[in-house]
């Protein structure tokens, strides 16, 4: 025999499970909500970090021009340092979180593209200073590329407009 105290449990206990269920729908919709963007945000947060990172390798010592060409230039790229740091630049790898890392000169134009390497330094226009996949996304910032050089037996600071360019994994 059911008694009316216990089917007004009963209904009490249904109501407090759909209430529950409620407000657990609810809460899995505002977190689906608020987490729809964050894949984005990590997105835009990597090509931001690898912008940021294209000014600081033309700023760090490996590559950075420093005060041998007059006064301290930014995002200056001394290129006779540079092929020699082609050299090393496996322990480098891991060092600054890219895949590629390449400075093409971009003025004066060159026809084709010529890869550098120590025979042909200085008639070269692409510096590809260390190469893993080509996979990713790319950012990149113009530098200025100085090296020195010899005319007429007298040294001089010859520079060039070039743009590096970071490869990095998204």
């Amino acid at each position: 025999m059911v008694k009316k105290g216990q089917i007004k449990i009963q209904q009490m206990l249904f109501m407090l499970v759909a209430v529950t269920l409620f407000f657990a729908l609810v809460g899995i919709f505002v977190l689906a909500f608020v987490f729809s963007g964050l894949k984005n945000s990590a997105l835009e947060l990597k090509e931001k970090n690898a912008l940021m990172l294209v000014t600081r390798l033309a700023n760090s010592p490996e590559f950075s021009c420093g005060s041998s060409f007059g006064s301290d230039k930014i995002n200056c790229i001394d290129a006779d340092k540079t092929m020699m740091f082609i050299q090393n630049s496996a322990k480098y790898k891991d060092f600054w979180g890219a895949s590629n890392i390449v400075i093409r000169k971009i003025y004066p134009p060159y026809e084709e593209e010529v890869l550098c390497s120590l025979s042909n330094y200085p008639n070269c226009n692409t510096i590809k200073v260390y190469s893993e996949k080509n996979s990713g996304a790319e950012a990149s910032n113009f530098v200025i590329l100085c090296r020195k050089e010899l005319l007429d037996g007298e040294v001089y600071d010859k520079c060039e407009i070039a743009r590096m360019s970071v490869q990095y994994e998204t």
